[in-house]
């Protein structure tokens, strides 16, 4: 009934055609006011918690190792959302309070350090250890050999799993809207509240999250293929 009325009745197709132009530029502005913002702040202190986990995980220490399995543990094993929750409604009955946009900073950055730790420890694994050992046959300390010989390997490595990570980020920070952070999905939150086209206005965020990401998997596909120059065959 819905459809049928949306094809034969013009006046509701003006209406709807009105909603959903005049929905389009606040909600690719919260995209790229806010959305895309906290994408790019969290992915990188992710990384950089990523980077320093990984190489606790591989740590010859023992207490380093059981941080960094209990901080990843924890992590993968609770839901980002419940996370979110308690920093943001949580921490405040310690006296702990939190702004929506520095909570979702610290949610998503938590959240990705563990995720990406994962896989950057994988990708150092992966460089066969004739590269430890050629790195030590001419001097280089341990490091030096991380540093200058199996980094800059366990990056190219690494680069398609992170993308797809980074994609998925964009999806995720939706659940910002949760703890009041209004970015592009609180922001249709917001509109579909004042006319109740909740399925037209959703279903538009939605047409703008999948470009979003289709924009970037072509930026991955390009840097891949890039990366590919430089490998053997």
């Amino acid at each position: 009934m819905y459809l049928s009325n949306l094809f034969t009745n013009p006046d509701m197709q003006e209406k709807y055609l009105d909603i959903f132009t005049s929905s389009f530029l606040p909600l690719v502005k919260g995209a790229l006011y806010y959305t895309i913002p906290l994408t790019l702040i969290t992915f990188a202190i992710g990384i950089v918690l990523a980077v320093i986990t990984a190489l606790m995980r591989l740590s010859n220490v023992k207490f380093f190792r059981g941080v960094a399995r209990a901080y990843v543990s924890i992590i993968r094993g609770t839901p980002l959302l419940v996370q979110l929750f308690i920093i943001f409604f949580g921490l405040p009955s310690l006296g702990v309070t939190i702004s929506p946009f520095y909570s979702a900073i610290i949610g998503f950055s938590l959240n990705m350090g563990a995720y990406n730790s994962e896989i950057i420890r994988a990708a150092i694994l992966s460089i066969p250890k004739g590269q430890w050992e050629a790195s030590q046959s001419i001097g280089m300390t341990t490091a030096q050999a991380l540093k200058r010989v199996i980094l800059p390997q366990a990056t190219r490595v690494s680069i398609p799993p992170l993308s797809n990570s980074f994609i998925s980020l964009i999806k995720d920070t939706s659940l910002a809207s949760t703890i009041t952070y209004t970015e592009m999905f609180r922001k249709s939150q917001e509109i579909a509240a004042q006319n109740y086209e909740f399925l037209l206005v959703y279903s538009e965020a939605a047409l703008i999250y999948w470009m979003i990401c289709v924009a970037l998997s072509f930026v991955q596909d390009r840097v891949e293929n890039r990366m590919e120059r430089y490998i053997a065959k």
